[in-house]
């Protein structure tokens, strides 16, 4: 397995909270791809990938046709993407990814929470070294597949060597330059893989140990960061606790 999948199904929290909370925040991600590029999926990218990731949330097709509805009306508001950054209890470090209509709002959520945990909020791209940001796309493995021809394939456009495989599910996991995000779909989309998800993700290059008393005040500020409706994932470079040293 590869460090990212590691570190993500280690590090596994409730991303989500509950299924409306989850609904919510898919419901702005659809609101912002529509805005961006347009309400038909077959030529919007993003949204394709946004409506993959609904789906593997069992978000119901109602739902996610009424977002889009939603989402060329005229008093539709517009969300914009923010990362806050800094630090949390016990030096680790923490990215906060948000959409939002109203960043003054948004940032005193985030802030009171950096506060009430005696963590240091930061300047947009502080630590950014810490982080490696990645575009990372899962589709169904498939009987006879070379993944050294595929990746050889897709290396044009920043595609990782090392890939991840879920048996469990039956997928694979490729990691690749964001930049390069819609060629990647559309390479996989035209060659017949079933996509079942798609995102944007931060991956920490220089984890942190913790002790198990501190990774519980932690996961605690992860929590409540993300109760807020505007926030959508939380990352930090906190060491998966299966891989800590004893």
């Amino acid at each position: 397995m590869g460090r990212a999948f590691e570190y993500r199904k280690a590090t596994k929290l409730k991303r989500w909270g509950h299924m409306a909370r989850t609904f919510t925040k898919i419901g702005k991600q659809i609101a912002s791809a529509v805005k961006a590029g347009g309400p038909d999926a077959d030529n919007n990218p993003h949204l394709r990938a946004i409506i993959a990731n609904a789906k593997r949330e069992n978000m119901p097709k109602d739902n996610v046709e009424r977002a889009i509805k939603n989402a060329m009306g005229k008093d539709q508001n517009d969300f914009k993407s923010v990362t806050y950054e800094g630090y949390g209890p016990h030096g680790v470090a923490v990215l906060v990814d948000t959409l939002t209509d109203n960043t003054t709002r948004t940032v005193g959520d985030v802030r009171s929470v950096f506060n009430k945990f005696d963590g240091n909020m930061g300047t947009t791209g502080s630590l950014s070294f810490l982080f490696d940001y990645k575009c990372v796309f899962s589709f169904r493995k498939r009987d006879g597949l070379d993944m050294d021809d595929l990746i050889l394939e897709l290396i044009d456009f920043g595609v990782e060597e090392d890939f991840d495989e879920d048996e469990e599910e039956n997928s694979i996991t490729i990691y690749g330059d964001p930049k390069s995000f819609g060629q990647i779909q559309t390479y996989l989309e035209e060659n017949n893989f079933e996509v079942v998800g798609a995102e944007f993700t931060y991956v920490p290059n220089n984890l942190k140990d913790v002790t198990s008393e501190e990774r519980e005040t932690i996961d605690k500020m992860v929590e409540r960061l993300e109760e807020f409706d505007d926030v959508q994932t939380v990352y930090t470079n906190m060491k998966p606790e299966d891989s800590q040293e004893e």
